[in-house]
């Protein structure tokens, strides 16, 4: 089955950077878009970054010249770096893909900027 997971959250100052891993399996990563989402407490689910097969990239604007986002088809893998943080990108970021009309997410990862 489809099983997406996350990892790299924590506690970071403002200013700082991390970098979000998401380890895919179940299907064929390489030909699938791959995407993050973040959502805040009380707040919406956001798209924050999106690349496709052929490696294309989008970006909110909300996080474009900050956070990169990027895949390793060898590893079935999708990354999301993300520099000078702001308190404002405090948030559970979810990894994402789509499948035959279905949407499949992992199940979320913890990002805190704070001082």
């Amino acid at each position: 089955q489809v099983q997406l997971v996350e990892s790299g959250g924590g506690l970071v100052q403002p200013g700082g950077s991390l970098r979000l891993s998401c380890a895919a399996s179940g299907f064929t990563f390489s030909i699938n878009t791959m995407s993050w989402y973040r959502q805040d407490s009380g707040k919406e689910r956001e798209l924050v970054a999106t690349i496709s097969s052929g490696g294309n990239r989008n970006y909110a604007d909300s996080v474009k010249g900050r956070f990169t986002i990027s895949r390793d088809n060898a590893k079935n893998t999708v990354y999301l770096q993300m520099n000078s943080l702001k308190p404002d990108d405090t948030a559970v970021y979810y990894c994402k893909t789509r499948l035959r009309a279905a949407d499949y997410w992992g199940q979320g990862i913890q990002v805190t900027v704070s001082s």
